[in-house]
């Protein structure tokens, strides 16, 4: 994938669709889009994010899909979907960093996500970043991992975000992460 950087700006901004299937078993949420994302339409497509490697190392996809500049390769998204794997983002809005949202938006869209995650009915459900999730859903004092509350009356997880920001995570600690709500859902054994 080659975007320039004034390429990449180009896309600040704007909004990018749920990637998800029609019956999904495993939401994964991010906070919003990157800029590589909002470019390709697909989620967590900067290259070195480390979100596919760690559902490769916890056995949720067999193998690493092939992003290019026009999106996922047809064959692997058809394995992502598959698998019964969806990614929304709690904000849809694209940005080069997350802290460019405002605790309102990020508010906004708890809220908008709660009555997607009511209609899409998925097995569990995973928001990615812990910061993320004590604004956007109001509970300052929550820790990863499975919660105690719902969210749209499915079983919510917490778990880290795989951005290259959040250093003191790796390939396996977020696989080992992402497993916890991929079990609860049935996704893998």
């Amino acid at each position: 994938m080659g975007f320039t950087r004034a390429e990449l700006e180009s896309f600040h901004g704007r909004s990018i669709p749920d990637f998800m299937p029609a019956q999904p078993r495993l939401i994964f949420v991010g906070i919003n889009p990157g800029l590589w994302t909002a470019a390709t339409g697909v989620p967590f497509a900067r290259p070195g994010n480390r979100f596919y490697p760690a559902l490769v190392a916890a056995g949720i996809i067999p193998r690493m899909p092939r992003i290019g500049d026009d999106g996922m390769d047809p064959a692997d998204r058809a394995m992502f979907f598959d698998a019964g794997i969806g990614v929304s983002s709690i904000v849809p809005r694209a940005t080069a960093r997350a802290d460019e949202l405002t605790r309102d938006e990020l508010r906004e869209g708890a809220a908008r996500l709660a009555d997607d995650v009511a209609r899409w009915r998925p097995g569990a459900v995973a928001v990615l970043g812990l910061t993320a999730y004590r604004q956007g859903f109001d509970r300052p004092r929550a820790v990863a991992g499975r919660q105690a509350a719902t969210l749209g009356g499915v079983d919510l997880w917490v778990a880290p975000n795989p951005s290259g920001l959040n250093a003191h995570e790796s390939v396996d600690s977020l696989a080992a992460a992402y497993a916890q709500p991929a079990r609860a859902a049935g996704v893998i054994a």
